[in-house]
């Protein structure tokens, strides 16, 4: 497993914690850095968690425009975590190449989510990449 994925593994953590418990990402990642059994995160976690938080009301907003009948509310709460990360690499980190973003998020999904899991997130990525430019622009 690539840093890179590592990274993002610990950045998904944090946004799922801190969504299960309705808890700001950032304290929940503060908490993590700083608690009686420290976590090194890492910079491109870290800058993975700002940058969703940062960028929220647009991820969101983007995630329900093409979600299909699927409310946030509705998603799993894994699916909305890798969602966010995912749309915020397509629209923020123009080094990481989309097909890594979508790869990525399709395999945490595998991993962590149900079974209809990866096709919905693909499905979704897919949809907000196609738009990319103009969201850049």
């Amino acid at each position: 497993m690539s840093a890179r994925s590592k990274a993002r593994k610990r950045a998904l953590d944090v946004l799922y914690a801190a969504d299960a418990r309705s808890a700001d990402p950032l304290a929940v990642m503060a908490e993590r850095i700083d608690g009686p059994e420290p976590l090194v995160l890492g910079d491109y976690a870290e800058s993975l968690i700002r940058g969703v938080v940062a960028n929220q009301y647009r991820i969101d907003d983007l995630l329900e425009q093409h979600s299909e009948g699927w409310t946030l509310e509705r998603m799993p709460a894994v699916d909305r975590a890798i969602l966010r990360i995912g749309v915020y690499e397509l629209l923020y980190a123009p080094d990481v190449p989309p097909a890594v973003v979508i790869d990525e998020a399709v395999e945490a999904a595998k991993t962590l989510s149900t079974d209809n899991s990866p096709k919905f997130v693909n499905g979704v990525l897919a949809q907000i990449l196609a738009i990319t430019p103009q969201l850049r622009g």
